[in-house]
């Protein structure tokens, strides 16, 4: 039997269709719920489903006010506030791509993207590093567009673009994924399929603001569906999340494993009567970890795998628990294949996990670099670049990347992009980036150099902290004689995490 798994076609996506419309379908209907909470120890900031509609449909009015017309880039560069999911549901309102952004990026980085862009306007809070532009609206005007009249749903063909994110290319530069409105339809595939979701659900996601990750499960997801989303508020310790959890009645709750380990440090049992069950992603589940959330909690813990490209399409659920180590099945709607260089492989063989080329969330391509979209398909497949085996049942376990990309705190980073930047230092001969264990569940991004003599490691700590976002800079730095290469000179990458010592428990 081959390695392709067909849940059955998607329901196709009505047309004409707007994103942010089908986000806000159930305000209407019960503009007095509460659709958002910021929680926090001392209390909440609560909003209505009227309150959010209102805010983005101003916003969508404010915005093509300001002369920016449907079709048109603007770039986010908004902290972690209520005002990044408004802005951004609000320019997709208005038929207007918005581009969301990481607060950690660097000016450096945010000058290549626009570069790259030519955005009409940059969305800016003046605390967030961002390159110079001659038309940045600012977040007291983002702010003051809420109280405008709203406009009216910029609808149209659900395959246009409707907004992009970034991700690290292979090429070692990172690439814009553009993505249809379609990409919301597609994500009802998950409400089954990963989170087991219900409209009076109260789902609780650990993340930022600002991160696509907490945009599409944290809050447009259960808006989506008329549930109640919980954000807690900047600056919350994460070790005090079961405790707000419990405070706040989360029926669900979604965060990166790493946030599931801060929560079970020192602590064996978490009393959470109301929560259903969690969901992870962004990183591979350490199976210790999982079945630590399920002692210490009593509730099940689901994982989901996904990419930039096509969101989360493989996940275990509710109804169907994936086994021991796996991903679990593709999610209803989903076609999945494993792929050997011939096509999909016999069940039970390695290969590369593919999702087929109909699939609605799939990205419409790559900003500026249609041959690098090009070059990830075989036949009428994408090639994730991850590599899996498909069980008899069509169950999934991931088996690592078939590439050097590097996994850092649910982002995905090329080593070429950190090796760029470290090459230019003076001290630095030779420079190989990779991701290294340091403990059973856990990695970091280490650097290998070569040069005259070892470099003061607080010095290169602070080189990268000037020109490389957070969640990319190396947190070890390791001096060698020489780099283990090839019989061609070639860098030999899988090598090096072997020339790293993890620091002993």
């Amino acid at each position: 039997m081959q390695s392709i798994h067909d849940q059955g076609p998607p329901l196709p996506c009505p047309a004409p269709f707007n994103m942010a419309a089908h986000v806000m379908r159930h305000a209407d209907a019960q503009p007095g719920k509460c659709a958002l909470s910021v929680i926090g120890r001392n209390g909440t900031q609560d909003w209505t489903y009227g309150q959010v509609q209102a805010a983005i449909r101003g916003t969508a009015t404010g915005l093509l006010e300001a002369g920016i017309e449907p079709a048109q880039i603007v770039l986010m560069r908004l902290g972690n506030d209520v005002a990044f999911p408004i802005a951004y549901l609000g320019a997709i309102a208005a038929g207007i791509v918005p581009v969301p952004t990481s607060t950690q990026l660097t000016e450096r980085e945010t000058e290549a993207m626009i570069d790259e862009l030519s955005p009409a306007a940059v969305l800016r809070d003046p605390d967030v590093a961002c390159a110079a532009h001659p038309r940045q609206i600012t977040l007291d005007a983002l702010q003051e567009m809420r109280a405008l009249p709203p406009a009216g749903y910029a609808l149209g063909d659900p395959d246009r673009l409707a907004y992009a994110v970034y991700t690290s290319g292979t090429s070692g530069r990172p690439r814009a994924v553009a993505h249809a409105h379609r990409a919301i339809w597609a994500r009802q595939m998950m409400v089954d399929g990963w989170y087991g979701l219900r409209a009076e659900d109260r789902l609780c996601h650990a993340g930022a603001f600002n991160w696509t990750y907490t945009l599409g499960t944290g809050l447009m997801d259960p808006w989506t569906i008329g549930g109640t989303a919980l954000i807690p508020e900047p600056g919350t310790d994460l070790t005090t999340l079961p405790e707000l959890l419990a405070r706040h009645r989360a029926t669900i709750f979604a965060a990166a494993p790493g946030v599931y380990r801060k929560m079970l440090q020192g602590r064996d049992r978490l009393d959470l009567p109301d929560l259903r069950h969690g969901l992870s992603a962004g990183e591979k589940l350490a199976r210790p970890l999982h079945d630590r959330w399920m002692q210490a909690t009593g509730r099940d813990l689901f994982e989901a795998y996904g990419m930039s490209e096509c969101s989360t399409f493989i996940s275990g659920c509710p109804d169907h628990p994936a086994r021991a180590d796996a991903l679990g099945r593709p999610q209803p709607g989903r076609r999945v294949a494993i792929l050997g260089p011939d096509g999909p492989v016999p069940r039970g063989t390695e290969g590369t996990i593919a999702v087929h080329r109909d699939d609605p969330g799939l990205m419409l391509g790559y900003l500026n670099a249609p041959d690098e979209a090009a070059a990830r398909m075989q036949g009428d497949w994408f090639l994730t670049g991850d590599q899996g085996v498909m069980a008899a049942d069509g169950q999934i376990s991931y088996l690592g990347r078939d590439d050097d990309m590097m996994n850092a705190g649910g982002f995905r980073v090329s080593p070429l992009e950190v090796e760029a930047v470290l090459a230019r230092h003076p001290g630095i001969v030779q420079v190989g980036v990779a991701e290294v264990a340091i403990r059973e569940d856990a990695s970091i991004i280490a650097a290998f150099y070569t040069g005259p003599e070892p470099l003061d490691e607080g010095d290169l700590r602070a080189y990268v902290q000037d020109n490389l976002a957070r969640y990319k800079q190396p947190r070890a730095f390791i001096h060698l004689p020489e780099l283990p290469t090839g019989g061609n000179g070639k860098l030999l990458r899988r090598a090096l995490p072997a020339y790293f010592k993890a620091p002993s428990a």
